[in-house]
């Protein structure tokens, strides 16, 4: 009964929050909703989606095609988190679908696993034009909803891909180069920040260094 309140409570909380960050002035709360997102993590994740989809907190909302919210196992166990869609991924409304994707797949595929299996997304929902680095004021206005998702999918592990996303979530300036290759804490949830696909296309004598880093996940997930 105790531990019933206190998801209903946080439940509760999700979605007064979220209602907020959405510029809400008058919150209501839909009791059933509640009671079904309180034991629902898919019904959470679609109402995050469907404000994601609306957002306008920053500029992006003006060029974008498509948000790209997330995708794969809504109870995953390992959860990847980049930077910010590209062009495939603003076009598909999916994440890492292009050719950073690609490699993306061929990793988790040689770790023994589908990409049904894990859980994709980034901390940016909306496409930087030209793909440029996301904003300091990109960030602050969408860093939100990533957390909202860890939250609602609770991984054991998360693998942060490259500088921004790796930095974002655990509130650091240290380099990514400085920050792989161990697990750092994160509200007791291991990160893995290892490098993004996209620097290992450009930098492919890297690749065995993220493969050491999938090797610690995949020993903890064992």
């Amino acid at each position: 009964m105790e531990k019933d309140l206190r998801e209903i409570i946080k439940a509760v909380k999700f979605y007064i929050a979220l209602e907020k960050e959405s510029g809400e002035r008058e919150i209501r709360v839909d009791r059933k909703r509640i009671a079904v997102a309180s034991e629902d993590p898919v019904y959470s994740l679609e109402y995050l989606r469907n404000k994601v989809s609306a957002c306008k907190k920053c500029d992006l909302h003006r060029t974008r095609k498509n948000t790209v919210f997330g995708a794969g196992d809504m109870e995953a166990r390992l959860m990847f988190v980049g930077e910010a869609p590209g062009e495939d991924e603003d076009m598909q409304g999916l994440p890492f679908v292009g050719r950073a994707g690609q490699l993306l797949t061929k990793i988790i595929q040689a770790m023994g696993l589908k990409r049904e299996d894990v859980y994709i997304a980034n901390i940016l929902k909306c496409r930087p034009p030209n793909n440029r680095a996301p904003l300091p004021e990109e960030i602050l206005a969408c860093e939100s909803n990533i957390k909202y998702q860890i939250e609602i999918i609770k991984p054991r592990v998360i693998c942060t891909l490259g500088k921004f996303a790796s930095q974002t979530l655990l509130r650091s300036e240290t380099p990514i180069s400085m920050l792989r290759g161990r697990f750092i804490d994160y509200n007791g949830i291991k990160v893995m920040p290892t490098y993004h696909p996209a620097y290992l296309l450009r930098n492919p004598e890297e690749k065995k260094h993220v493969w050491e880093d999938m090797k610690k996940i995949m020993a903890e997930l064992k």
